[in-house]
């Protein structure tokens, strides 16, 4: 194998790899910052630790396997699963005072302890056991609080419905 200075290959990673790295991450529908952020990772791995390979479709098959398993860990991340994309943002308008729906008007008359239990929950995605540690309360405590949440908010929407 050919003697490389670390700038050579630096270049040469890039030129061979980036279009790739970019392409499996866009496969697995991540975003372009994380598929940046993978394909930095990927080539500083390559710089810092010098792997020499048997031939180039080793090369080649040992970045496009970092890729995979780094776009894989990005999308079971809490982080991953607990965000949306920015983009999506722009589609979602800004409720106008005084006409909020009517679910988050009845979410906002529950009790403190209650209202929190059901925003962690549904609209931050953790589960019941990690909600409840959030709040300071047993997972039973917090299971009883989401059900009588759940009740009030049902018998508000069914007169908000039928009045």
């Amino acid at each position: 194998m050919t003697e490389w200075t670390q700038p050579d290959q630096a270049e040469r990673f890039v030129r061979t790899y980036a279009d790739p790295i970019l392409r499996v991450c866009a496969a697995w529908s991540l975003s372009r910052a994380d598929a940046q952020d993978i394909c930095q990772d990927i080539f500083l791995t390559l710089l810092v630790e010098q792997r020499s390979f048997d031939s180039p479709e080793h090369e080649r098959a040992f970045v496009l396997r970092c890729a995979i398993n780094a776009c894989k860990d990005i999308l079971k991340s809490s982080r991953f699963r607990r965000t949306a994309p920015l983009e999506e943002a722009e589609r979602v308008a800004a409720p106008v005072p005084g006409e909020e729906h009517p679910v988050w008007q009845a979410v906002e008359g529950l009790p403190p302890q209650e209202r929190v239990l059901v925003y962690l929950f549904y609209v931050e995605g953790y589960s019941l056991e990690e909600a409840a540690r959030l709040c300071g309360c047993t997972y039973a405590a917090a299971r009883q609080r989401l059900s009588r949440a759940r009740k009030r908010l049902r018998t508000e929407l069914e007169v908000y419905e039928h009045g």
